[in-house]
Formats: C-alpha cells, sequence, structure tokens
C-alpha cells in the first residue's frame, strides 16, 4: 500500500480564526419581521404611497373639516337657498356691514339654503365609513365560511363550494334593490317599536336603509373572501406544523385559529382593502336611486342624485360629488393593488 502524500499546507493554516475575522467573513444582517419586509416594499410603490396620501386626505376632509365650518350638514340658513360658491346671501352681507364675520360658502348652498361644504364632507364620511364597515362585514362571514370548507374538505367542501356557486349566479343588483325596498319599511318599525332595546336603537342610528345595504353584503358579497381563504387554506393544512399539531391533539378550531389564519392574513388585508370600493359604489349606486341613506343625512350618491334637478344649473353640485367618489374608489382600488403585491413574499425581491 502507497504511503499518503503529505500535505503541502503549513502547520499555521488551520489556526482558528479571531472574532474581528468572522465579523469581516459573515455580514451580519438585522431580523426583518414580515410586517416591516411589507412596508419596504410598499414604500417602494409609488401609486401606492400616493393613493394612501389621498385616502389620508380624504378622511381628515371627512371627519376633521367639519370642526373647523361652523354651519351643519341638516343646517338651513334663511335666505341663502341655491348660493354660488363664494357668494353670499342679503342677509349675510348686512351682517359683515355690520362688522361681523361670516364663513364663506366655499361650494355654495343647495336649494334648502344647507352649506354644501359641510354637507360633501358628512358625505364623505359615510360612503367611506359604509365601505369599510361592510368590508369589515364581509370579511368575517367570509374567512368563517371559507377556513371551515377548506380545512375540512371532502363531501363538505363540495357542498359548501357549490353555495357559493348558487349565490354567484344570482343577480346581485337586483337582490340588493329588493332587499333595500323591502327591508326598509319592515326596519322602519322595528325601530319604532323596539326603541328602548339596543337593535332598535341601532336601526335608529344606522338608518333602515344602511341596515338594509349591510344585510346585502352578508347575503352576496363575501363569496370572494370565502373562495381566496379556501385556497389559502387547502394550501396551508398539508404543511409540516399543521400535521405536527394534529398529532399533539390539538383541535381543528385551534388549527384554524392560531395556525392556518394567521399564515393567510396577507392575502385577507389585501382582499378586504379591494372590498372596501366595492361597497362604497354599492351604496353610493342604491343612494343615486333614492334607496340609499335616510335624510337629512346625506352621502356622495344622494348629493349627486340631489344635483341631477339642477345639472344645467349648478353643474358644480354634480361634478364635486362625483369626483370625490370616483377619486375615493380609484384610491382605495390602487392602494389594495400595491398591498396585494406588497404582502405576497412570492414577489419578494
Amino acid at each position: 500500500m502507497e504511503p499518503l502524500l503529505e500535505s503541502p499546507l503549513p502547520p499555521g493554516a488551520f489556526e482558528e480564526a479571531s472574532a474581528e475575522e468572522k465579523r469581516s467573513f459573515i455580514p451580519q444582517h438585522k431580523g426583518v419581521s414580515y410586517w416591516k419586509d411589507a412596508w419596504r416594499r410598499l414604500k417602494k410603490n409609488y401609486v401606492a404611497m400616493v393613493s394612501l396620501a389621498v385616502i389620508l386626505f380624504l378622511i381628515l376632509f371627512a371627519y376633521g373639516g367639519p370642526l373647523f365650518i361652523p354651519y351643519h350638514y341638516d343646517e338651513q340658513i334663511r335666505g341663502s337657498a341655491n348660493l354660488a360658491p363664494l357668494e353670499y346671501a342679503e342677509t349675510e352681507l348686512a351682517r359683515i356691514a355690520g362688522g361681523e364675520r361670516i364663513f364663506p360658502h366655499i361650494f355654495g348652498t343647495d336649494t334648502h339654503g344647507r352649506d354644501t361644504l359641510v354637507r360633501i364632507m358628512y358625505g364623505t364620511r359615510v360612503s367611506m365609513l359604509i365601505g369599510i364597515m361592510a368590508a369589515a362585514l364581509t370579511l368575517v362571514i367570509g374567512v368563517l365560511y371559507g377556513s371551515v370548507s377548506g380545512y375540512l374538505g371532502g363531501r363538505v367542501d363540495l357542498i359548501m363550494m357549490r353555495i357559493v356557486d348558487v349565490i354567484y349566479s344570482v343577480p346581485d343588483v337586483l337582490v340588493v334593490l329588493l332587499l333595500a325596498v323591502t327591508l326598509k319599511p319592515l326596519l322602519a318599525a322595528f325601530a319604532d317599536a323596539n326603541q328602548t332595546k339596543l337593535l332598535g336603537r341601532l336601526v335608529i342610528v344606522l338608518g333602515p336603509s344602511i341596515i338594509a345595504i349591510f344585510m346585502a353584503f352578508a347575503l352576496l358579497y363575501w363569496t370572494t373572501l370565502a373562495r381566496i381563504i379556501r385556497g389559502q387554506i387547502l394550501q396551508l393544512k398539508q404543511q409540516e406544523y399543521v400535521i405536527a399539531a394534529r398529532a399533539l391533539g390539538a383541535s381543528n378550531r385551534r388549527i384554524i385559529l392560531k395556525h392556518l389564519l394567521p399564515n393567510c392574513v396577507g392575502p385577507l388585508v389585501a382582499a378586504t382593502c379591494l372590498q372596501i370600493p366595492i361597497a362604497i359604489f354599492l351604496e353610493s349606486f342604491l343612494s343615486f336611486l333614492g334607496v340609499g341613506v335616510n335624510a337629512p343625512m346625506t352621502s356622495l350618491g344622494s348629493l349627486a342624485s340631489d344635483a341631477l334637478g339642477g345639472m344645467y344649473t349648478y353643474t358644480y353640485r354634480l361634478i364635486i360629488p362625483a369626483a370625490i367618489l370616483s377619486v375615493m374608489i380609484l384610491s382605495f382600488n390602487l392602494f389594495g393593488d400595491g398591498l396585494r403585491d406588497a404582502l405576497d413574499p412570492r414577489l419578494k425581491k
């Protein structure tokens, strides 16, 4: 047997590296959480950031603007009907001549002498609030339905998804209109009979039409989120950590709530954000048709509907709420797209 060749390396070639050499050889990277990494990628999307800035501005406009205006949305100013933008009534001019300071009607007034600017602010608030609440409602129903369907699988999943297909085939606009028209008097009668109870007071505060809109979303508009969460659950339920949790005796409820849903939070947040403009558009559409919010409360859709009577004389009354509504829906859509890209780990660069 031939002897082994001696190593040509010097004796000190395998000495342990110093701490400084280790630090210089292995770069130290600070750990970044999932949300910080998503925020970093979202900040690089300039369209999404501009949309977020517009949404924040509309929130300040809707909730902070009325604090600086001395008028209320249902306040009828005597002698101030149909004023043009920045125009004063004769009584207001007389008060100004007497040394009194009068806040200008920046967008004029409507046929009842109500300040248009403050009504647009409240209308933006109502439309945005309904959109967010309806999206949250569809999120809860869609997550519960989709997670149960995807986790149980088999015949249960087959039956539950066929129910979703049936709901998809229903003409949603007609059902929403039918619900809004038929439930409005029933909810009004319920509120009158139960004024001292919690549900009765809730119907009185929100209004029968808004409750009917929420019911329509609870019946029809959760199906998209249910399909999204079902697909995520089907992919995740075969992972090793789910099998380990099941082997340790964890219940189905705990596995869904503690292991599966936290790993679906990215797609859920993005899909919910994209549901908000759908709800805003539906509410504005119903209010435009006259089955939305109850007067004197207003929304952007009802403001546009009220402006139709003077469309050729007071065109700005239609253009302003329609423009705000369009910008709001576009901003939520663009921000939802950017949020979906930022929360998707597969798009990480």
